[in-house]
């Protein structure tokens, strides 16, 4: 218990530190607003015309919205392993490892950290969404719930990147094996369509992608208000991101081997 106090504790300082760059440097925030404008105000309004995919009673801009929203999210999670190189490579991490700071405390924060930035794509989902009247659901407790999935599956994914790191070692693979997870990841997933039109061996795969259960997650909360999936969705991502933590915590200081 003490442990899990203390990793708590000091998860919290870690995510301070780390959400203290993200004020010093607010222009982050703003090039990340450029790839949903890209995907909502260009792909999601062009085949919004087209009314060839099956959206079950919402509009395809509805439907695709908390996609994109994941994927900003994961764009952010992932290149999270990015930093941890960067701070090998200049002798921060070095020093990380040899406090008595728990390593589990390490990955939460920066866990902790994707997911303030990722709360941040939130609000600019939301005021995209407003611009383009696409109809959410702006209650009180739809905000709370996508701001919970939000952190789940940005833990998840900023986890996932710290391994990926850990084995590749270097920034220039990282970069190249980044992307060959996100993209696939995401496009085997229902945030552009929905998984009843994928052929068979591809919704298997979206059923086993814990991208789908934050999709779903969001579709729920902020567009259908149908909650029969939700507890499903949120328990899912809640395992993985806890099994992916404790891997991370495992593989952290093989960075630096």
């Amino acid at each position: 218990m003490d442990y899990l106090q203390q990793s708590v504790r000091k998860a919290y300082y870690m995510a301070e530190m780390e959400t203290r760059k993200l004020l010093h440097d607010p222009t982050e925030l703003a090039t990340r607003t450029i790839q949903p404008i890209l995907w909502l105000g260009i792909f999601g309004e062009a085949l919004s015309r087209v009314r060839a995919i099956p959206t079950h009673g919402v509009s395809y801009l509805q439907f695709i919205t908390p996609g994109i929203l994941t994927q900003s999210v994961v764009f952010i999670a992932i290149f999270y392993g990015l930093s941890t190189l960067w701070e090998r490579d200049s002798g921060i991490l070095q020093k990380f490892l040899v406090t008595p700071t728990p390593r589990l405390a390490l990955v939460w924060g920066k866990m902790a950290a994707a997911g303030i930035r990722g709360i941040s794509q939130i609000i600019v989902i939301f005021i995209i969404a407003l611009i383009l009247n696409i109809k959410l659901d702006y209650s009180l407790l739809s905000i709370f719930g996508a701001i919970v999935i939000v952190l789940l599956g940005a833990g998840f994914f900023t986890g996932l990147s710290m391994i990926i790191a850990s084995i590749v070692k270097t920034r220039e693979r990282f970069m190249g094996i980044g992307q060959v997870i996100t993209l696939p990841l995401f496009f085997a997933s229902n945030a552009i369509y929905p998984i009843s039109i994928m052929p068979s061996w591809l919704q298997f795969v979206a059923t086993i992608n814990p991208l789908t259960y934050m999709v779903d997650g969001l579709r729920a909360i902020l567009v259908t208000n149908s909650f029969t999936q939700l507890p499903l969705d949120i328990g899912v991502l809640l395992v993985f991101t806890l099994f992916i933590s404790i891997l991370s915590a495992y593989m952290y200081p093989k960075v630096v081997i």
